[in-house]
């Protein structure tokens, strides 16, 4: 450390000499150039803003179910961008939780000023590739940001590179003012964080690593200045915002690693500046400068053409161009399948590319910007399966069946068995949120995440994706042990778990904060239990047939008497006091226990809370649309007169005047989002505090659609004319709740409380966005609309319980 500091010293003694008499001749400051940058460890690393306008990465091919160089689509491309508030933001490499920067943006500097994309630009994003209905063809976006003075704007066009381990960036810059430059400035977070980096200038361009991970940012063009320093200390952005130049460039960052940024002057600008970036990965130096000298190679177009898919190069179009039923279910958008196409694209995105088949929640973490990176945090990039059945469904419904099949097939990772690290316990659940490598993370247990697997392997076998050999096969080794456990429960022994499951109820329900008994859960154990009565039969095991088949129905015939109240306590003139709930600790519906506080909300007597999971009795088949107590749900359901605490639903107007459509939050008194008092993210500081609010989800409006569908159905009313009304309302109305880069969010502002950011009533929130579940349940409505019944119902589940 001596030996830095003194070389240091030296050249700083002599920098600054060389400047004091060059400025006495020319009267221009000149750059020191020093060896370590000071001010290690830098400032404390944050997550990027979670709300993402674009996510991306190549479309790879599957060889025998798996990623391979060998396949079609040649050398495997394992990088993933998401884009926020027009900066590119997380890019992960490797895994597709292991973020590597924070974020990349440009600087542009003139005589008495300077901006970065994080200030307060005009900013517009758009699909690099459309057809002729505006539908996006891949995920390759165009970026404009516009300085409200109109002193400049920029243009990014963004993708990777299908052919190596490349983020491709393009910079268009253009103004008239004279002497602008133009830097750019990478915030790296090596292997998923923040705080163990380091960096260094090169010939080549600029280095950063942690451990044996390697990241470099290099130009088509040399770049005309490059420094490395601490985020916030010694970065180069403050005297950039200060003074216009930098007084010091520096190197590296010595011997202490910490919160490292890069930056590099690209040039004067004016009009049309253009500057080709890559951002590239490897494990050593070489390796990462190599890929990124590859991309610049092969040069812009060619490598948007082959990401695109055209010509030969398989890409993002032949994805499309192999979902036969997309067409057909265009017709059924209100949008010419706008969103329709890019859910397609996003839910693939959202698959890591090492285990084929683990589909992750979301390219997010949520409330980014105040959730500490010191360490290492997936945040929804990780393996919910419950979340991830809906999105194997979708990939059903857009006739994916080879990513549904290599996703069901990845779920043995996940499930429970002797072999899972530190199980002391019973076995056949499935764990309630890992790593897509199968890392255990939570490890709760959530009976309808060990039925949906079940339900899952039926559906394939319908659709003669899996053939009776392999859904024998797999009734034996996976689905078998499911079922089990649903019948007979178990002791869950596994890190802090430490508690015995008796089946229906739960110890998490889907929304992973209270136990008991729930009618989202129960409608999916029913479901998961009968589809495996099916399976057994099948599989020649009528023993535990007859088992299955006879549990499921001794679950559903407690139903209303454990979940569904007849003396319900609501301060409404809409309830008539009958009514499912949401989840209930004890088996009597009518008494008066308490569910559990939670989320920084207090626990509230169980029959003042209400959620929407009843809707799931019909969607699977456990209850006819028109079933007594789901019909007499409904008004509490949708009553827009309770307490804001305990209200549902929201109604939202189209923005182009045709009238309102329904959205709905999780259930009342939800605590999970902004606070409503001081309007500060969830849990900002580590902390959750009781004014935080859980705002609406736009998915919920896609479920109350299907529940339309069925009971139009039920009624025989499904029309023409109910067809439209549906789409009008529901899918429509999920369109709406898109943002400009048609992602999807986990939720969206609902007008209640302190709005400290600002956000227009339906627009997504700091929470996770593109939400899988979302686009998923999206896709699904609009299958379902144009098959004209609901997508994932079960009519063996209807059978066997009339």
């Amino acid at each position: 450390m001596k030996k830095y500091n003194m070389i240091t010293t030296s050249l700083l003694m002599l920098g600054l000499t060389a400047c004091s008499s060059e400025q006495a001749l020319t009267d221009t400051p000149k750059v020191t150039e020093q060896l370590s940058a000071p001010g290690a460890p830098g400032i404390d690393p944050f997550w990027a803003f979670a709300g993402k306008t674009g996510i991306g990465t190549s479309f790879e091919q599957y060889q025998n179910g798996a990623y391979s160089d060998s396949a079609a689509t040649g050398k495997v491309s394992k990088v993933w961008f998401s884009i926020a508030k027009g900066v590119i933001t997380e890019t992960m490499f490797g895994l597709i939780h292991q973020a590597q920067i924070k974020d990349m943006q440009f600087v542009v500097v003139g005589k008495d000023f300077t901006v970065t994309e994080t200030d307060d630009l005009d900013v517009t994003i758009d699909y690099l590739y459309k057809d002729e209905h505006g539908r996006p063809l891949s995920l390759a976006y165009k970026v404009t940001s516009t300085d409200k003075q109109g002193r400049f704007s920029l243009e990014k066009h963004i993708f990777t590179d299908p052919d190596g381990q490349t983020l491709f960036v393009r910079s268009i810059f253009n103004t008239q003012l004279k002497s602008v430059k133009a830097y750019v400035t990478v915030n790296p977070y090596i292997d998923n964080n923040g705080l163990d980096d380091f960096a260094k200038t090169t010939e080549q361009g600029l280095v950063a690593w942690q451990g044996d991970s390697y990241l470099s940012l290099q130009g088509a063009k040399p770049f005309k200045q490059t420094s490395v320093g601490f985020t916030g200390k010694s970065d180069g952005l403050n005297a950039l915002k200060t003074t216009q130049q930098l007084a010091s460039v520096y190197q590296n960052t010595g011997e202490q690693s910490g919160n490292v940024s890069l930056l590099a002057e690209l040039g004067e600008i004016g009009n049309n500046s253009q500057f080709d970036l890559t951002l590239s990965f490897g494990n050593n130096e070489q390796a990462s400068f190599k890929q990124g000298q590859a991309s610049l190679a092969r040069g812009y177009q060619h490598v948007l053409d082959n990401y695109n898919g055209k010509g030969d190069a398989l890409g993002w179009q032949d994805y499309l161009q192999s979902l036969a039923p997309l067409n057909t279910m265009s017709e059924q958008t209100t949008d010419n399948g706008k969103l329709l196409y890019t859910s397609a694209m996003v839910l693939k995105a959202q698959e890591d590319k090492t285990h084929a088949g683990a589909l992750i929640a979301s390219l997010s973490n949520p409330w980014g910007e105040t959730v500490s990176a010191k360490t290492g945090s997936t945040g929804y990039k990780a393996v919910w399966v419950r979340d991830f059945y809906q999105v194997a469904m979708a990939f059903m419904a857009l006739g994916d069946t080879a990513t549904a099949k290599t996703a069901f097939e990845y779920l043995e990772k996940v499930q429970v068995n002797n072999k899972t690290p530190g199980n002391k316990g019973d076995t056949g659940w499935f764990l309630q949120k890992t790593h897509v490598d199968g890392e255990l993370e939570w490890v709760g247990v959530q009976l309808d995440q060990t039925a949906m697997p079940i339900m899952l392997a039926w559906k394939l076998h319908q659709a003669d994706v899996l053939t009776d050999a392999e859904l024998t096969g797999w009734y034996g080794r996976m689905l078998k042990p499911a079922a089990d456990f649903l019948v007979d429960g178990g002791r869950a022994k596994i890190l802090w778990n430490d508690m015995q499951i008796t089946p229906p109820a739960t110890q998490q329900e889907r929304w992973e904060e209270q136990a008991g008994y729930s009618p989202s859960t129960t409608a999916a154990v029913v479901a998961g239990l009968i589809t495996a009565a099916d399976i057994a039969t099948l599989a020649g095991d009528d023993q535990n047939a007859k088992r299955y088949l006879e549990t499921a129905k001794k679950y559903n015939s407690g139903i209303e008497s454990m979940m569904f109240t007849t003396a319900g306590n609501l301060e409404s003139i809409n309830s008539d006091g009958e009514y499912f709930i949401r989840i209930g600790q004890d088996k009597d519906a009518n008494s008066n226990t308490k569910i559990n506080a939670n989320n920084g909300r207090e626990g509230f007597n169980k029959k003042q809370i209400l959620d929407g999971g009843f809707l799931e009795l019909v969607r699977y088949g456990v209850r006819d649309a028109l079933a007594p107590s789901i019909v007499k749900t409904l008004p509490e359901y949708d009553d827009e007169t309770l307490a804001d605490n305990l209200q549902v639903k929201y109604s939202y107007q189209f923005s182009d005047g045709s009238g309102s459509f329904p959205g709905f939050r999780r259930y009342g008194n939800d605590g999970y989002g902004e606070d409503e008092v001081t309007g500060a993210n969830y849990a900002e500081g580590g902390q959750n505090t009781p004014g935080q609010r859980g705002r609406v989800w736009p998915f919920f409006t896609g479920e109350r659609g299907h529940y339309e569908i069925a009971a139009a159905n039920a009624t025989q009313s499904l029309n023409a004319d109910k067809q439209q009304s549906i789409k009008n309302t529901y899918v429509k109305g999920l369109e709406q709740f898109a943002n400009e880069g048609m992602m999807l969010p986990e939720q969206v502002w609902d007008g209640v409380g302190n709005n400290k950011a600002g956000y227009t009533l339906g627009e997504g929130t700091n929470s996770a966005t593109p939400l899988a579940w979302t686009h998923a349940e999206y896709v699904k409505l609009v299958r379902s609309l144009s098959d004209k019944h609901v997508w994932d119902h079960y009519p063996v589940v209807e059978q066997a319980l009339k």
